[in-house]
């Protein structure tokens, strides 16, 4: 996985693409028995003109979440941090990872996507029952 186009040839062989852009393809995940995750990735370059690759997944709206506590979860994270993006005009929460297409083969990223989906379906879930769980 040297280059982004390497990501949506593997990715679209194993998973029915919902956004396929350029630069930014997303699908759903299954990640228990009836729950899905809509899976984003895409393609960054930092000032060194280095590519990486964004896997996110959102888990819900950024309204009601304490920012102390969700620093605190990035902290204790070893796999993925919480940023904020726009998801149809509103602040949305996202599990993310980035990773350098270098140390990215078929394996890893297959393991990053199955663990930030399904992490992001437990702060999904969570979220949902009882406000800021975080």
């Amino acid at each position: 996985m040297r280059h982004f186009e390497a990501v949506r040839s593997h990715l679209g062989a194993r998973h029915t693409l919902r956004n396929n852009d350029p630069y930014l393809i997303s699908f759903d995940l299954s990640v228990a028995p009836g729950r899905h995750q809509g899976i984003y990735l895409a393609e960054l370059e930092d000032e060194a003109d280095l590519r990486f690759l964004r896997i996110s997944t959102p888990i819900g709206p950024l309204s009601g979440i304490d920012a102390q506590r969700a620093l605190r979860f990035n902290w204790e994270q070893r796999t993925g941090f919480l940023a904020v993006a726009d998801l149809d005009g509103s602040p949305y929460l996202h599990l993310c990872e980035n990773r350098p297409y270098d140390l990215l083969d078929a394996a890893e990223l297959e393991r990053v996507i199955l663990e930030l989906g399904t992490l992001g379906d437990q702060l999904e879930r969570a979220i949902a029952a009882e406000g800021d769980s975080l």
